[in-house]
């Protein structure tokens, strides 16, 4: 199936956008995305973690596929296996850890009315990463 793109350049619903991107902790798939929302399958390596991060313009859902990640969200920090889902509000500190020794993989599903890789605030991150950095910027409308 070929990606197709709507009015405006914006992404129709089905589109196949990405291949798979890698990250020091292990990488994400973009497997769907449409106006307002984003859905990625993350693969955490063991022995790896994100970065402890939140966004400006986006929230987040997380449902695990595969292993036993430890999930930081707000003061919160809990173990979950597969078929767990957990809920991250826009502007919450979270972070997904794999202190396993089996692969973790979860379903992310964005929504907001931004979801670029650059609304990214890193509070700590293990791989020297720029703390406190955000770049992302809401869309502009025209005409207004």
């Amino acid at each position: 199936m070929t990606p197709t793109k709507g009015s405006r350049g914006r992404p129709t619903p089905g589109n196949r956008p990405g291949g798979f991107e890698s990250r020091p902790w292990g990488g994400f798939q973009v497997l769907e995305e449409g106006e307002g929302y984003k859905v990625k399958r993350l693969v955490v390596e063991p022995g790896h973690r994100l970065s402890l991060q939140r966004h400006r313009f986006r929230a987040e859902q997380w449902m695990v596929v595969a292993g036993t990640p430890r999930l930081v969200v707000g003061s919160r920090t809990r173990r979950v296996k597969a078929r767990a889902t957990v809920a991250v509000p826009r502007g919450a500190w979270h972070r997904i850890e794999n202190p396993g020794r089996e692969t973790v993989v979860i379903i992310e599903v964005q929504h907001g009315p931004y979801l670029g890789e650059d609304d990214i605030i890193r509070r700590a991150d293990d791989y020297g990463r720029a703390a406190g950095t955000a770049a992302g910027q809401p869309p502009r409308r025209s005409g207004g």
